[in-house]
Order: C-alpha cells, then sequence, then structure tokens
C-alpha cells in the first residue's frame, strides 16, 4: 500500500508503506478520503516536530470502509462505512476519571502522536469508529471530524435558539461553528477579512462583516439593541481576536475560546470583572459531538460547499505547497485509495 510520511522541513514522501492486521480490538479501514486542517499545515510547517519526528504518517480527518476485523469486534461489519474518532486516551489520569478522556493527560492524538490516515489502510481502535448514515457520500463524511470540532463548541457555548452570536473568524472551523449555532436557532455573525471567505459565509447565508472596514463592536452593539452578543466565539487565533472578544458580549455573555494560540495574548481581564463575563475553553471533541455532527451532515447540512479541492494521495507534497499561496483554500481532501 501506499503511504505519505512527513520528513520535516515542508517535506512528505509518498512510498510503500506496510497494513498492520487488526489487534482483537481493533480494525483495519480503506481510507477513501482525509482531509487538510490546520494542525496538518502546523506540522509541515516543523511546529511540531518535537511530537511527529520525521517518519509520521499523519493526517486524522478521515472517512474509509471497513475491510478486517479483530476477533473481539462485534459492534462493526466489514464493508460498514466509518469515520474516525482520532484520540485515544488512556483511561487512569485524572481526566479521564473524571470522564473527561478527550482531554486525557496523555492524549493520542491520532495522525500527530501516533499513525495517521494519510495512507491506503489505517488500523485503529474499533471503539473509536462511528457509522456513516447512509444518506452521506464518504467525501461529505470526512468533514465529520471537523464539523464535531464545531458541534463540540456550539455545546459548550451553550448557543440557544433566539441568541446573538458572533464568530470571529471565517476559516472552515469558524464557519462550521456558525452552521451549527444557526442550525440551533440562533442569528450569527461572522468577522472575517479575507474577502473569499466573506463572501463563501454569505453564500451560505450568514451575516459576515470585515473588522477592517466596519467597526464591529459598533455593528454589534447596533444589532443586539446596544446589549452586545449572547455568545463569542474566538477562532482567529490572533491578538486582534483576543482583544475583540471580551468588547463584543453583553453582560454576563459567554466567550469560547476556540483558537489554538501560538503566543501568550494580551487578555482584558478587566472586561470580564465589569460585565461578568464567562469564558471557556474548547478543545477537539467527545464521541456525543462525533454523533451530533453525523447527524446534520444527514439532515442536509451544507457542510460539504467548504470543500474547496479534491487530490490523490501521491500528490500531497503539491498540494501543501499550494494551499500556502491560496488565500480561496477552505477544507482540501486528499483521496487516499489507489
Amino acid at each position: 500500500m501506499r503511504a505519505a510520511y512527513y520528513k520535516g522541513q515542508k517535506h512528505f514522501s509518498v512510498s510503500e508503506g506496510q497494513e498492520k492486521a487488526p489487534r482483537p480490538t481493533e480494525a483495519k479501514i480503506r481510507v477513501a478520503y482525509c482531509g487538510i486542517c490546520g494542525t496538518d499545515l502546523h506540522i509541515y510547517h516543523g511546529k511540531m516536530d518535537a511530537r511527529t519526528g520525521h517518519n509520521r504518517i499523519t493526517g486524522h480527518e478521515c472517512s474509509g470502509e471497513i475491510v478486517e476485523l479483530g476477533r473481539d469486534v462485534t459492534d462493526f461489519r466489514v464493508g460498514d462505512r466509518v469515520v474516525v474518532r482520532p484520540l485515544a486516551s488512556c483511561g487512569d489520569c485524572p481526566a479521564c476519571a473524571a470522564g473527561h478522556s478527550h482531554i486525557c493527560h496523555n492524549l493520542n492524538f491520532m495522525g500527530v502522536d501516533s499513525e495517521g490516515a494519510f495512507q491506503e489502510y489505517w488500523t485503529v481502535p474499533a471503539k473509536l469508529l462511528h457509522r456513516v448514515p447512509e444518506k452521506i457520500s464518504l467525501k461529505q463524511a470526512a468533514l465529520a471530524e471537523p464539523l464535531a470540532v464545531a458541534c463540540h463548541d456550539v455545546r459548550l457555548g451553550e448557543v440557544k435558539a433566539g441568541e446573538y452570536v458572533v464568530v470571529l473568524g471565517g476559516g472552515p472551523i469558524g464557519l462550521l461553528v456558525a452552521l451549527v449555532a444557526r442550525e440551533r436557532g440562533a442569528r450569527v455573525l461572522v468577522s472575517e477579512i479575507n474577502s473569499y471567505r466573506l463572501g463563501l459565509a454569505r453564500e451560505l447565508g450568514l451575516e459576515a462583516a470585515n473588522p477592517k472596514e466596519q467597526d464591529l463592536v459598533q455593528l454589534v452593539k447596533r444589532e443586539s439593541g446596544t446589549a452586545g452578543a449572547d455568545v463569542v466565539f474566538e477562532v482567529t487565533g490572533t491578538e486582534a481576536g483576543a482583544e475583540l472578544m471580551t468588547q463584543l458580549p453583553k453582560t454576563r455573555g459567554r466567550i469560547v475560546v476556540v483558537a489554538i494560540y501560538s503566543f501568550r495574548p494580551t487578555v482584558d481581564l478587566f472586561g470580564f470583572f465589569w460585565r461578568e463575563l464567562h469564558v471557556c475553553g474548547a478543545r477537539v471533541y467527545e464521541a456525543e459531538d462525533f454523533e451530533e455532527s453525523l447527524r446534520l451532515l444527514a439532515e442536509g447540512l451544507a457542510a460539504d460547499t467548504l470543500i474547496s479541492g479534491v487530490h490523490p494521495l501521491g500528490d500531497l507534497q503539491a498540494t501543501f505547497e499550494h494551499l500556502e499561496a491560496d488565500p480561496r483554500a477552505m477544507k482540501t481532501l486528499i483521496d487516499c485509495r489507489a
């Protein structure tokens, strides 16, 4: 089989890999599609070498079909179409004991800390699989993982019907958060400086504004009757986003920090005190978020509108090079089948 190995210094090598027979509680899947996300780009840029090393198969946003099962697996059958929830927890740490295994202290994020999905066949623990509904294509199912991130974010933000939500950042995760919040019945405003992403948000029927061209604070005040937003999602990971997120919520409003910051941003703690704001971090997802994402896809959520390209596994290197320079790139999928 073919597999793509990250070699360091912005380089992937596609070569022959070795198929792994499933152990008793594992399943081998034939990978159909695997999405490229921000984490994969960080890996490509060498920012996660301490975790990945220089000979790892990366990728984790995948869909596929089961081709072989370990002898103890009874919940699935060969031929089942599945997606993988790529979080292998230790089961022994305080987070796991508290029921928060998705943020396990010793978390193995598959595709980062261990082998991932940029290969033709991937053997994984069967307990991490979710069945793909018949209404969903395998291409659409490859969006289940990033959509599960959005479902987790919106769930932790406790978004309710009728609330006013602001999403800072209109990249793939930001727009998915906006779509899920709207599905909950919220009115949503997306803040984004990339003109293509602004246009895409509007095509999806979302309100959108460029904070470099409009005073976002005044816009939110005006649209909320001076109250402010009920919930703000910070998805930019920028200093500007960290500054804006405390200026937009209403009294006792909620802020959900989704972005992964590569630096320590300046945060207005006085703003939290003065308006009794609530903030929470939202990291990855739990099993229920995957099930919710698959349900939303089956019911027609237009997440596949974000797919901006599909490329074969053999073109992985060229695909990453292209993504660096393409301001219109949103969600790129890799077709891992021969």
